[in-house]
C-alpha cells in the first residue's frame, strides 16, 4: 500500500466520523474553488467569519472583525508561547469591544461551541500547501474546526522499506520550524504507518507520541488492523474531540520552558466515566432526576450516594494530570453549581507536585488553587465558602482539636467534592478502634464526613484496593476507572 493509498484509506475513516472532506488543491488560491488568498495563509478565514457570526450572533461586524484579526496574529514569535495564547481564546473566547449608545462593552467572541456539535465545521483537508521559509510544505492531512487547523497528521507507506512513524515525526519537527504559524493553532500531532499510530502534543518528543487504542469509553478496544483506524475513530470522533480540545489539554513551566501536555486514552475516559459519576453522586437527595466495562461503577452509582468512586490507574500513568483535566470539567458541570474542590493528601510533600499541576492549570480551572496551612485555615476556608474554589490539604489537617470527640460540621453544602490523592491508605479507616482510656479513635475518613456531610468523595490512586477493604469502598465506592497495564 502507498503513502497516498493510505491516505485516502484514512479520509474514509473521517468521512464515515462526520467529518466533511476537501481536497487542498482544490482550495488553494490557483485551485477551482479557492478558500485562501495564498499558500501563506494557514486559516480558511470563510470558515471562521461564519462560525464567529453564527456563534456569537450578538456581536456587530466590528467585534467580528475584531476577532478575525487577534486570532489571525500569532501572539509571539515563540511557536508555543502563540499555542498557549491561542488555547486560551479557544476556552475563554476572543476578547472584542463595541460601542453601543455610546456604551463602550467589553465582550468575547467564541471561536467554537462546545455544546452543540452541529454548530461547528468539521473538515479533514489533505495535501494543504503552505509556503515554508524554504520550500512549499504539504502536510498529509490537517483538520480543521470552522476554519482553525487544530490537529496535523503525518502519514508514511505501511509497505515501504527502511521507512517508519519516527520518520513522519522527523517531518513534523521540519514542519514546526519552516511553518511555525500553522503550529500556533495546533492541538494535536498524530504520525502513523497506518499499523502504527501515535499521538502526541506540540512539544511531546518521541517517547510522549502515544497510542490511542480505544473508541467509546475505556474497554471500547476494537481489534483493528489498523491502529491508524483506532485514532480516527476514537481521538477524532468529533464529540470526542471538542471534550479533549475543552479540558484535556494543559501547560506547565518546567526549569523555565514552557511544555504542553495532553492526556492520553486511560487519562481522557477515566475523567469522563469520574464526572458522570460524580455528578450522579452529588446530588441533593431531596431532588432526584432518574463493549462491556470493567469498571461500571459511573452506571450504578446511587444517585445522591456521595460515593463517586475510584480511579485505579497503575503507578507512572499521570495521576496528577487525570485529577487536574477532572477538576476542569467537574467545575464546568451545570449539575454542580460552581462546586469546591477539595484535594486531600496524605503525603506533605506530594502537596507540593500536585498543588504545582493544579497552578500551572489556571486557564482550564479559570481560578487558583489554595492552600490550607493548618487545621484552623482549613476550617475556615471551607465554614466560609459559599461556592467554587479548589482547596489543597492535607488528610491529617482533619484530626481533632484537644477536647473534641467529633470533628464539628464546617460545611453542609452538597455540591462540595473530596478528591483523594492514594484513597485507600490505613488512615481512611471508618471503624473506631477502643483506646486505653475507654475512648474510641476513628479514621481521617470518619472526620472528614463528618466535617463535609454531604460531600461527594472521589478516590485516585497507583495501587488497588484490596478486596478486604471495606472502608475505602465505605467512603468512596467502587472502581469509575482501571488502567492497570502500561
Amino acid at each position: 500500500m502507498t503513502e497516498d493509498q493510505l491516505e485516502q484509506l484514512c479520509l474514509e475513516w473521517f468521512a464515515e466520523g462526520g467529518w466533511e472532506i476537501t481536497s487542498g488543491p482544490d482550495i488553494a488560491h490557483d485551485g477551482p474553488s479557492p478558500e485562501r488568498a495564498s499558500y501563506r495563509q494557514v486559516l480558511l478565514l470563510g470558515d471562521l467569519e461564519r462560525a464567529l457570526r453564527h456563534i456569537n450572533p450578538h456581536l456587530p461586524d466590528t467585534a467580528i472583525e475584531q476577532a478575525m484579526a487577534i486570532v489571525a496574529k500569532p501572539e509571539s514569535l515563540d511557536t508555543i508561547v502563540s499555542n498557549r495564547g491561542f488555547h486560551r481564546l479557544l476556552l475563554d473566547g476572543v476578547p472584542v469591544e463595541y460601542k453601543r449608545d455610546d456604551e463602550v462593552i467589553h465582550d468575547h467572541a467564541f471561536l467554537i461551541d462546545f455544546t452543540d456539535l452541529n454548530a461547528n465545521r468539521f473538515r479533514a483537508i489533505n495535501q494543504f500547501t503552505i509556503e515554508g521559509s524554504k520550500q512549499l510544505r504539504r502536510p498529509d492531512i490537517i483538520c480543521f474546526i470552522n476554519g482553525l487547523p487544530l490537529a496535523v497528521l503525518e502519514l508514511k507507506s505501511p509497505t515501504a522499506e527502511n521507512v517508519d512513524i519516527w520518520d513522519a515525526f522527523n517531518q513534523i519537527q521540519t514542519y514546526k520550524d519552516e511553518v511555525p504559524d500553522l503550529f500556533a493553532y495546533n492541538q494535536a500531532v498524530v504520525v502513523s504507518d497506518g499499523y502504527n499510530a501515535r499521538v502526541g502534543s506540540l512539544t511531546a518528543n518521541q517517547e510522549r507520541f502515544m497510542p490511542w487504542r480505544t473508541i467509546k469509553h475505556e474497554d471500547d478496544k476494537p481489534l483493528l488492523d489498523w491502529q491508524l483506524e483506532t485514532m480516527v475513530r476514537g481521538f477524532f470522533d468529533r464529540e470526542l474531540f471538542l471534550d479533549y480540545l475543552r479540558y484535556f489539554v494543559i501547560f506547565e513551566t518546567d526549569s523555565d520552558k514552557l511544555i504542553k501536555k495532553i492526556a492520553g486514552y486511560h487519562q481522557f475516559h477515566a475523567v469522563r466515566e469520574a464526572v458522570k459519576a460524580t455528578v450522579i453522586a452529588s446530588q441533593d437527595p431531596g431532588r432526584f432526576v432518574q463493549a462491556e466495562k470493567r469498571a461500571r461503577y459511573a452506571d450504578e452509582v446511587v444517585p445522591g450516594s456521595k460515593k463517586a468512586g475510584v480511579v485505579w490507574h497503575t503507578q507512572g500513568s499521570g495521576k496528577s494530570i487525570s485529577m487536574c483535566c477532572y477538576a476542569g470539567k467537574l467545575l464546568q458541570q451545570p449539575e454542580m453549581n460552581n462546586p469546591t474542590l477539595v484535594v486531600v493528601t496524605d503525603r506533605n510533600d506530594l502537596d507540593g507536585q500536585l498543588f504545582a499541576t493544579f497552578s500551572a492549570a489556571k486557564e482550564l480551572l479559570k481560578q487558583d488553587p489554595t492552600q490550607a496551612d493548618d487545621r484552623d485555615a482549613l476550617r475556615i476556608m471551607l465554614a466560609e465558602r459559599e461556592s467554587g474554589g479548589i482547596i489543597f490539604t492535607t488528610v491529617q489537617k482533619f484530626a481533632l482539636l484537644a477536647g473534641e470527640n467529633a470533628h464539628p460540621i464546617l460545611n453542609d453544602r452538597h455540591n462540595i467534592v473530596v478528591i483523594s490523592d492514594e484513597a485507600h491508605r490505613s488512615q481512611y479507616g471508618l471503624k473506631a478502634t477502643l483506646k486505653a482510656d475507654g475512648s474510641y479513635k476513628f479514621g481521617y475518613a470518619k472526620h472528614m464526613r463528618d466535617a463535609l456531610p454531604n460531600a461527594a468523595f472521589i478516590g485516585f490512586t497507583g495501587t488497588p484496593i484490596a478486596n478486604e477493604d471495606k472502608d475505602t469502598r465505605a467512603v468512596f465506592g467502587d472502581y469509575v476507572s482501571i488502567y492497570d497495564i502500561q
